[in-house]
């Protein structure tokens, strides 16, 4: 039997490696049936009459979709949460490594940024639009004061805690320091500077929804207050769900990207 399993082409145990993705799908639709199913119950209770049902809610981000206005906003929002998240990539793994290299560079770095990520930094917020105003400016501060330190510090961790095994080979193999840092360090930590990456995009796209609620109202932020103030709570609520769907959607797709390129070990066959 094992002949023929091998004679077959397929590896033994195929169907044992597909069962356990189809049975992670299975239970992650049935969390979010089960809170869809409450969302709906609760709204029919009501337990307020400012909470919508699912069913109303989707209706709503139906229309919303169908009319152009969501699409529009989100236009308006992805502009700041693109340039900050370069800004904050580039910049932030940057500083990461050398903190990860150098301990000057450590010393002088790492209290600012894990006091900026331990410090409730939305509350900067307003005083980054009395310094800067209500324009672009001030909300891709607010994506770069919130995405900024969680990518410093992933990197800089990551690069701290490479394999010392594998920077030893390279130093018994008379590699140089340059070496050492592009061909052993940086590839090693590569992992967990994309993990790094992935939070900050998604710490950052909630500065981005901050700002547009705290400074000017655009956007999503526009469409969240204006539906409020008009008493329309299924559209309200429509955006907010239509929020939570893009931030999930992204996070999920970075981490499908991390899992094929930098953890293949992990990837679900």
């Amino acid at each position: 039997m094992q002949a023929a399993a091998n004679a077959s082409g397929k590896p033994e145990g195929g169907s044992a490696m597909l069962r356990p993705s189809a049975g992670l799908l299975r239970w992650r639709l049935l969390s979010i049936a089960i809170v869809c199913g409450l969302w709906e119950l609760a709204g029919r209770v009501p337990i307020s009459p400012a909470f919508p049902t699912f069913a109303e809610t989707m209706a709503a981000l139906f229309w919303l979709l169908a009319d152009g206005s969501l699409a529009k906003a989100y236009m308006s929002t992805l502009q700041p949460l693109l340039i900050g998240v370069v800004i904050s990539a580039g910049i932030g793994m940057l500083l990461g490594v050398l903190m990860g290299l150098s301990r000057h560079v450590e010393w002088f770095g790492a209290p600012v940024f894990i006091v900026m990520q331990a410090a409730p930094m939305a509350a900067l917020i307003p005083l980054i639009t009395f310094v800067y105003g209500i324009g672009l400016t001030a909300k891709t501060l607010a994506v770069c004061v919130l995405a900024m330190p969680v990518i410093v510090l992933n990197s800089y961790k990551a690069i701290r805690n490479s394999n010392p095994s594998l920077i030893q080979m390279c130093r018994s193999f008379q590699g140089n320091r340059a070496q050492e840092i592009f061909k052993v360090i940086i590839p090693d930590a590569s992992p967990v500077i994309f993990a790094g990456l992935r939070l900050g995009v998604a710490a950052g796209f909630i500065g981005v929804v901050l700002a547009e609620l705290l400074i000017t109202p655009t956007g999503i932020g526009d469409l969240i207050t204006y539906h409020r103030a008009v008493a329309e709570y299924a559209q309200m609520y429509a955006v907010i769900l239509s929020i939570i769907i893009f931030a999930a959607v992204t996070v999920g797709l970075l981490q499908q990207a991390e899992t094929t390129f930098f953890r293949p070990e992990k990837k679900t066959f």
